[in-house]
């Protein structure tokens, strides 16, 4: 049984998390702030035993009591609404808040892992995306601050492993989706469905011949966990390598959720990536054969049903 403290752990993937590794037997110290967090999102957990609440910005501090076995760095807004609202915050969690989960870790001997992203690419010049490219990233376009913050954590991350020897771990984590996402936090995937389920226009940016691949969170918290307890020190992609354009994933999800939804187009943003495609080659090598399991139609279904019922509850769609 390990100890184990989650970062953002009210968060998308910090909740499932949470229920992963309380699952697998282990004690969960989960932290959030709850800037973009949702209590709601662990409050079935809060009758454990073994899982614990704390509310602190990691920016500001990190004091858990006690000894840690592992940390899993999420704590960070994830959208391009967020980080576009919250320039400043994304920096700071990214550089402070990385500093000092890094140094939690270090004080309590504890392994971590922190998550990256596949936005450390930018808009790749390389496709698919292998561990090895450097990427094409804008530090002073809009997204920049994402871009950046994220990279300086992986940075940062490799600075400890050097010169402490900090037994750490860099997820690159392509788009995953699945229940508890934001449905208006302006991802692609609660945009479509809060649309569709509602029979209102689905918002397409661009042509709609961009692509991106679709992980369910069920497969990469699996990767995640894998990842940890793995020997491997440098980043590993972890994504679903099915690429589809953005025109038909929105098609997808109008027909799945039975909608009459018309489609409708707008610019693209700025430094909006045109291809989004991991190699998970290595990911494969190194974690056991890991590799993405649940197909789209049924995760885009477990999705759907989870907004439907969002919806029918009348809870707020933040």
């Amino acid at each position: 049984m390990a100890r184990v403290l989650i970062t953002g752990g009210a968060g998308f993937i910090g909740s499932h998390l949470c229920e992963r590794f309380l699952a697998d037997g282990h004690e969960v110290v989960a932290v959030d702030n709850l800037l973009t967090g949702d209590r709601d999102n662990i409050a079935h957990l809060f009758a454990n035993p073994a899982f614990t609440f704390l509310p602190q910005d990691v920016t500001n501090y990190l004091y858990i009591p006690g000894p840690l076995d592992a940390v899993l760095h999420f704590a960070s807004p994830a959208s391009p609404v967020d980080y576009l609202e919250l320039p400043i915050q994304t920096l700071k969690v990214g550089s402070l808040g990385t500093h000092k989960a890094l140094g939690l870790a270090r004080e309590k001997g504890a392994r971590i892992l922190v998550a990256s992203t596949s936005e450390v690419y930018g808009d790749p010049l390389v496709h698919p995306q292998r561990e090895d490219y450097w990427g094409n990233v804008n530090p002073i376009g809009p997204r920049g601050v994402y871009d950046e913050a994220k990279r300086f954590l992986e940075a940062m991350t490799m600075a400890y492993y050097r010169t402490h020897g900090v037994q750490t771990r860099i997820a690159r984590i392509f788009n995953t989706y699945g229940p508890r996402m934001r449905m208006r936090d302006g991802r692609v995937v609660p945009n479509f469905m809060c649309q569709a389920l509602q029979d209102q226009p689905i918002t397409v940016y661009g042509d709609g011949a961009q692509t991106r691949s679709f992980c369910f969170v069920e497969d990469l918290v699996e990767g995640l966990v894998r990842l940890l307890w793995s020997d491997e020190p440098l980043p590993v992609n972890l994504g679903n390598p099915t690429e589809m354009t953005i025109q038909d994933f929105a098609v997808r999800i109008r027909d799945l959720s039975g909608s009459k939804s018309q489609i409708v187009y707008k610019d693209l943003p700025v430094d909006d990536p045109k291809v989004r495609k991991p190699d998970i080659s290595k990911a494969q090598r190194v974690l056991g054969g890991w590799t993405p399991k649940v197909s789209l139609d049924d995760g885009l279904r477990r999705t759907i049903d989870y907004f439907q019922k969002k919806l029918a509850s009348g809870s707020a769609l933040t």
